[in-house]
């Protein structure tokens, strides 16, 4: 073997050396964004999980809020009938008390 083949396959060595290099890099590289690009998947997952999980919670809260807020409304409506049907009752009776006083205070003077 020459000098000649012997620089000749040290060129094509280096040669075959440089092109694993760069498929080398070409390859971390596309790792690399692959790996980018999961993890900004992942991340928006979470986020539309949590977004998710946000909102139901929200609605359910809303849903108990509601509820809580008609069952406070109903014993509001009950309490306001009672108070009506005591005016009523009281309002006849404090008619009569100034028609009593009334004519107490007519029989007095006469």
């Amino acid at each position: 073997m020459g000098r000649t083949d012997i620089l000749e396959e040290i060129k094509n060595a280096e040669v075959a050396a440089n092109a694993k290099v760069e498929q080398a890099e070409a390859d971390k590289k596309a790792a690399i964004a692959a790996a980018r690009k999961e993890s900004v998947q992942k991340i928006q997952d979470a986020e539309a999980q949590a977004r998710s999980n946000y909102e139901s919670a929200i609605a359910k809260e809303k849903d108990a809020l509601v509820g809580k807020r008609d069952e406070l409304l109903s014993g509001g409506k009950k309490a306001a009938a009672d108070i009506d049907e005591n005016i009523d009752a009281k309002l006849e009776k404090v008619k009569n008390f100034l028609n009593e006083e009334f004519e107490r205070t007519l029989n007095v003077t006469s």
